[in-house]
């Protein structure tokens, strides 16, 4: 299977910008061209990413990973629809983590995962269509792949099941030694 990677997807950041930066304009409505310190935007996580690395900006824990998410992640994450919080949730949560400072990140992550793991397999092992299209509607990226995959090794090992002998006898078992005089 490709793996499409979360470049596809424009996955944004809060930032408070540190510095002045001249020649920029990231807001049509604003004649200047440059961007005062303190001020606060959304970027494309690349460019986030590389400017607060750079200590341009500092950058805020993003919306899809707000209380809001924890709290609905908490009470049940096999009914919580990751997919429209970010399709790449787990990807993005384990590259956002180190640069906002949120160790909590990576416990939301492993809590979310562990739960709907289980569910993902039970499901790509035993539902209907009408079942796993239901199901394909919240899963993020990842879980989708993951579930694809074991459908994928559910159907390989029912056709192995159904299909011929399991063992065969090797020819060379049904000889007999030549006896030596």
């Amino acid at each position: 299977m490709a793996r499409v990677g979360m470049a596809r997807v424009l996955l944004v950041c809060p930032v408070v910008f540190r510095k002045e930066v001249n020649g920029v304009k990231i807001d049509d409505s604003v004649e200047k061209g440059f961007v005062e310190a303190g001020s606060r935007s959304e970027l494309p996580f690349w460019l986030a990413k590389e400017l607060h690395l750079r200590q341009a900006v500092s950058m805020s824990t993003p919306a899809c990973f707000n209380q809001k998410t924890r709290m609905e992640i908490q009470a049940d994450a096999a009914c919580v629809d990751l997919r429209s919080r970010c399709p790449y949730f787990y990807e993005f949560g384990c590259k956002i983590a180190p640069l906002v400072g949120d160790q909590t990140i990576g416990y939301l992550l492993l809590s979310a995962f562990k739960t709907r793991y289980e569910i993902i397999l039970s499901k790509a092992h035993t539902a209907t269509f009408s079942a796993s299209s239901k199901l394909s509607t919240i899963l993020t990226k990842e879980e989708t792949d993951l579930y694809e995959t074991a459908q994928w090794s559910m159907a390989a090992f029912k056709k192995w099941r159904t299909g011929g002998p399991r063992f065969q006898k090797a020819s060379i078992l049904g000889r007999k030694r030549r006896s030596i005089d």
